[in-house]
């Protein structure tokens, strides 16, 4: 189905408007809520290329998706209240440099001028003993609980091995400890609707392989977890990015996506969304699953950070506690508030999803490992001490993180999230592979944007994450910061306007 943005969303982004005024201009087709944005100040003239200049910005910061079609010339000008003339001006420039590509009878749609080309090495296969700092993954370190929860698992492990030991849908007391932790978060949960996983990414594997077959259209925002992407790539499945903007998820581009691709699976992170740190609001939960349910879309939700608040304040249901007819699916993880080498994760859907799921786990990985599984059990029983030693270590490495940005690169733009795990930081230019190519000369390891979005765009983003220790992380970036020059692409990446 056609994807295509209407004058007054396209008019909304390029002025830089919020959510706020989203949900007002969703309910009447206007772009009510939209601010004075870069094409509106007296030293952005000419227009035209005031206006080129900002769809390009949208496009390469993934906020536009590449082949959404854009709204009739005419239609813009009116919405924005500027001569068909300048529109068309501008559209003609944005052809010129490769972000329009227009078609007789088919309309303008967003490009990319060579996507292929702002790439770089992936950082996620790196050595871990390359010796250069690893700012390219999020991943904190073992909690301190860790070592009496072996020692607890420990004790219980004989009885264990009695049995066969496979546990296809999970370990009973896991999943038991599992569902009460859900229940205590408002969502009531029975054991029958876990299912254990070898971590996150296996869940999504898993999900992606159920829901999703070649061809289909499965929408995930953009940016998102590098490892969503790859596993409906791996499924064949047809990529809808949806833009997270600067102030978090729009939910009537959200829902016009959903109908205008009929696509029947999504991917989304309301949790402290990795990269950007967003957390959707109740309100916006609700319109996510209502228009989920308007579409007929299945939604999988990864709360991989849920349990790391930075800001006590910052709370909210789980997605599926606004579901009512199973179309909701939770992916969980032990890696963030305890430690990635457990490698244990877990699914949260219907009963009857669930034994789906295990039969199609068996085929690559019939059970997890059971000492893990007890391991986690134990440390559920301290998920509030854990909670909190979270908060108080990367609560002091956020703040180290931010202060040494503010002085050593100020012209970086950042908001420091309410929770999670990383910055989402905004270059001061569409050069992040090339600011990841410099560091990594100098012994820092980073993961630039376009790892984070489906088709090369996010250029103008780095995600730093705060997980490392303050010393690491100020280190780090006063290795960045070094010799400024020496991050500028000798050429540009793209073409300038």
């Amino acid at each position: 189905m056609d994807r295509h943005l209407s004058a007054a969303q396209l008019a909304r982004l390029v002025r830089g408007g919020g959510a706020e005024g989203a949900a007002d201009g969703a309910a009447d087709g206007t772009a009510k809520g939209t601010a004075k944005g870069a094409g509106d100040r007296p030293e952005a003239r000419p227009y035209y290329r005031a206006l080129a200049e900002a769809v390009r910005g949208l496009v390469l910061d993934g906020r536009l998706a590449v082949g959404v079609r854009l709204p009739a010339e005419r239609h813009l000008a009116e919405a924005l209240g500027v001569s068909r003339t300048t529109v068309t001006a501008a559209y003609d420039r944005l052809r010129e440099q490769g972000y329009l590509e227009s078609r007789q009878g088919s309309g303008s749609r967003a490009a990319l001028p060579d996507a292929g080309a702002l790439g770089t090495d992936n950082p996620w296969l790196a050595s871990d003993d390359d010796g250069l700092l690893p700012l390219h993954a999020a991943a904190p370190p073992a909690t301190a609980l860790l070592g009496e929860a072996i020692e607890e698992a420990g004790r219980a492990y004989h009885r264990y091995a009695l049995g066969m030991g496979y546990h296809p849908a999970g370990l009973a007391p896991l999943r038991e400890a599992i569902a009460r932790r859900y229940g205590e978060r408002g969502l009531p949960t029975r054991p029958e609707q876990i299912l254990v996983t070898a971590g996150a990414q296996q869940a999504v594997h898993l999900l992606m392989s159920a829901f999703a077959g070649r061809g289909d259209p499965v929408l995930v925002e953009s940016p998102t977890y590098p490892h969503a992407i790859d596993a409906a790539r791996m499924r064949g499945a047809r990529l809808v990015p949806v833009g997270v903007q600067e102030d978090g998820w729009h939910l009537d581009l959200v829902s016009c996506a959903m109908r205008q691709s009929a696509a029947r699976l999504a991917y989304v992170i309301p949790d402290f969304q990795n990269p950007t740190g967003h957390l959707m609001a109740d309100a916006g939960r609700a319109a996510l699953v209502e228009a989920a349910r308007r579409y007929g879309v299945t939604l999988i939700a990864d709360e991989s950070w849920a349990e790391i608040v930075l800001d006590e304040t910052a709370r909210a249901a789980p997605l599926a506690a606004f579901d009512t007819d199973g179309r909701v699916i939770s992916v969980g993880s032990a890696s963030k508030l305890w430690w990635g080498g457990l490698r244990v994760g877990w699914i949260r859907a219907s009963a009857a999803t669930v034994r789906r799921l295990a039969v199609l786990r068996a085929a690559v990985d019939i059970a997890g490992a059971v000492f893990e599984q007890l391991v986690v059990a134990c440390l559920f029983e301290r998920v509030e001490e854990a909670r909190a030693e979270r908060r108080r270590a990367l609560g002091a490495s956020c703040a180290a993180l931010a202060a040494v940005l503010r002085e050593e690169l100020p012209g970086w733009a950042f908001t420091p999230p309410r929770g999670g795990g990383s910055l989402w930081v905004r270059l001061d230019g569409p050069v992040a592979s090339s600011v990841a190519e410099a560091a990594a000369a100098r012994g820092v390891r980073l993961a630039p944007g376009p790892w984070f979005g489906v088709d090369g765009t996010l250029e103008r983003y780095l995600r730093l994450p705060f997980t490392q220790p303050p010393a690491v992380m100020e280190e780090a970036v006063r290795r960045i910061a070094r010799d400024p020059a020496g991050y500028r692409p000798r050429e540009p990446l793209t073409p300038t306007l």
